[in-house]
């Protein structure tokens, strides 16, 4: 029989990872963020109707508040999801020592730290952190170390597992670094792949990545029009016009073969007058764009909103609230959901049963 598994969200955001959980059967009973449009975000979706949304920071909630949600929602057994922001990340000196905990309940503390005391207090039966892939960079390693040697401790097995969004079906080139914990045992090795390079689908079984045009088309239309969009009058609206789909402005220099070059290669940011191709998968859709960083639509516009939420993996029809900007950054810090759903199932597989 499967078990009744419910799931307790921190950092929450817009819900990318919520709704992945919601998508792999796992019911999310709390969402908390600090962010005030990301809560209404939330409670703008029916998808939460039946989940508490806490607005707050992580920082002042009591671990208690998430224990007395859990003990009064239906389950069997029950795991804790988040992404932490990556910035600031502990000091190594907090972590220093033998006595661990002293780590994650130093007030000086990250919110690293606080996801980390979550778990250690409320012991789930496993959970699902989220981070950017550099935490493993060796200028950023004792957090992950200190991070494995924590939940050792207190008893789970884990996986790192570094992740691109491409091959969970997310149209978009994203990288991210997931640790699952469990106290159960993990089935497989890895989270369960469904998407590859066209070219290897024949020999992998997998089926082709998939390209931006097909998980943004309808959203053309004038319908969705959105004034931000609007290059025309721009510095750059002319060259970006110039740009082939699935180039940036390295078309248009020297290097390309461009006539009477307006730019010099490798002398601007690589997104620079990035544009989409309908033909492949998206490059990463940013939280927060200069007025000229694409990725922009083949169109020459910038992408509307809806577009970016299908790129993101949001489900159609998912409602964002705020301003332009806010919207845009909430989207862009969030976790491709289908991707989010694939590191769940595993996680799902390790303890149901």
């Amino acid at each position: 029989m499967s078990k009744k598994i419910i799931a307790i969200s921190l950092f929450s955001g817009a819900g990318g990872l919520d709704v992945a959980s919601f998508m792999a059967g796992v019911p999310v009973a709390s969402s908390t963020d600090f962010d005030a449009d990301c809560i209404k975000t939330l409670k703008m979706n029916d998808l939460y109707k039946d989940s508490e949304v806490i607005h707050g920071d992580l920082h002042e909630i009591d671990s208690q508040v998430f224990m007395d949600i859990v003990n009064r929602t239906p389950h069997d057994k029950f795991i804790v999801i988040g992404g932490a922001p990556c910035q600031p990340f502990s000091k190594a000196g907090y972590w220093v020592g033998n006595n661990t905990r002293r780590g994650i309940n130093d007030p000086r503390a990250t919110l690293v730290d606080e996801y980390l005391r979550v778990v250690t207090d409320l012991h789930p039966d496993g959970f699902v952190f989220e981070n950017v892939e550099s935490l493993l960079h060796p200028t950023n390693k004792v957090i992950v170390d200190c991070f494995i040697e924590i939940i050792t401790e207190h008893g789970y097995k884990y996986k790192i597992v570094k992740a691109n969004a491409l091959d969970y079906g997310v149209s978009q080139r994203r990288k991210r670094l997931f640790i699952i914990g469990t106290t159960g045992e993990f089935k497989t090795e890895e989270p369960r792949k469904t998407h590859c390079p066209p070219d290897e689908c024949v020999r992998t079984g997998l089926l082709p990545y998939v390209p931006v045009g097909e998980v943004i088309a309808g959203f053309d239309g004038p319908e969705y029009f959105e004034p931000e969009e609007r290059t025309e009058g721009g510095t750059y609206h002319a060259d970006l016009c110039e740009v082939p789909p699935g180039m940036n402005y390295k078309a248009l220099t020297a290097w390309y073969g461009y006539p009477n070059p307006k730019f010099v290669a490798d002398k601007r940011f690589w997104s620079f007058l990035l544009k989409l191709s309908p033909d492949v998968p998206s490059w990463t859709i940013t939280a927060q764009p200069g007025p000229w960083v694409g990725p922009f639509h083949w169109d020459n516009r910038r992408l509307r909103v809806p577009e970016i939420a299908a790129i993101q993996s949001f489900p159609r029809g998912y409602k964002f609230y705020g301003n332009r900007r806010s919207v845009q950054k909430q989207i862009g810090n969030a976790v491709p959901s289908l991707m989010g759903k694939a590191m769940i199932e595993f996680l799902k597989e390790s303890i149901d049963g």
